[in-house]
């Protein structure tokens, strides 16, 4: 699933945060790498496992931590939200759009399906400056079209992807695109913990009434139940040390680092699967990630001009 970097990027800050912006970078390094994992093992569970078996026990499993681990700090705090309605549906969202990551990886390899949902930052950029008056730039927009063509050689005809997996990573990047929008527009409102909780137990929620139609043919092993387990605790720890990387350094420095995403998903799949994309397909990722480095790189700069100024 595409990382959650709105959550943090775009809330309110917590009193006194620490300045720590190398530690910063690596936790964002790991929080990718425990994503790029988490998809490798839902591509390796799918072939044998219903897709909204596997999401579920992911979110439940988040849903439980989250509830371990905070409620003795946070008690009601937990879950207080102004807007509860919109948060609610930006859970809802969430969900739908790990359920199309989930079918995309059935019939497509982890780096190419990574690669087609990172057209959601470039989509929450546009968009962002029509709907809440952010500023795009030139710099901004040649990035963006950069990113897409970098997407377009990934799914090109004649390419070998599945039409219908490119089709929900598609769909997911859409539903990426709506998330984040959200979160921006919600953060100037709520605090980002009740929306991480909220988004888990609604995917438990969704999941678990999803998984009702599967329960007659549901037959999980220890190996695999095992692997569910692992895949719950890389998204939980993916979106903790988000939160904590963007407490200990500026977001439009740690930004270009969320592009090691690609590699890291692009090499597990090598590893693990054997898959190596063609040339072109290679050359679609790269100018995907440069494109995100550019235009993250921009707002870096942007951001010490002013402070300079």
């Amino acid at each position: 699933m595409f990382p959650l970097m709105s959550e943090a990027r775009h809330s309110q800050p917590e009193p006194e945060p620490q300045h720590r912006p190398m530690l910063g970078v690596a936790l964002v390094a790991l929080a990718v790498l425990a994503f790029a994992l988490a998809d490798t093992t839902t591509q390796e569970l799918t072939p044998r496992h219903p897709g909204p078996v596997i999401v579920f026990v992911r979110y439940a499993l988040n849903a439980l931590l989250l509830a371990l681990i905070l409620w003795p700090s946070m008690r009601e705090k937990l879950w207080q939200t102004r807007r509860t309605w919109m948060v609610m549906g930006r859970g809802l969202i969430l969900a739908l759009a790990s359920l199309t990551m989930a079918l995309a990886l059935t019939v497509m390899p982890v780096g190419e399906a990574t690669a087609i949902i990172y057209l959601a930052p470039f989509a929450v950029m546009i968009l962002a400056g029509r709907l809440l008056g952010e500023n795009v730039g030139l710099i901004g927009w040649a990035g963006a079209m950069l990113g897409f063509s970098g997407v377009l050689l990934i799914v090109r005809p004649g390419g070998g992807l599945d039409p219908v997996g490119v089709t929900y990573a598609l769909i997911n990047a859409g539903l990426a695109t709506a998330y984040h929008l959200s979160t921006r527009y919600l953060s100037r409102t709520e605090q980002p913990t009740p929306m991480v909780f909220h988004s888990a137990w609604i995917g438990a929620a969704f999941f678990g009434l999803l998984s009702l139609g599967f329960l007659p043919e549901i037959s999980i092993g220890l190996r695999d139940f095992g692997l569910m387990l692992v895949l719950g605790t890389l998204m939980t720890i993916g979106h903790f040390l988000f939160t904590v990387a963007y407490r200990l350094g500026p977001a439009s420095l740690l930004a270009p680092v969320n592009y090691l995403h690609l590699v890291w998903a692009g090499g597990l799949g090598w590893l693990v699967f054997g898959h190596v994309p063609d040339a072109l397909a290679l050359g679609g990722m790269a100018l995907v990630t440069v494109a995100g480095v550019v235009i993250a790189s921009r707002a870096h700069l942007g951001l010490r001009r002013g402070i300079a100024r």
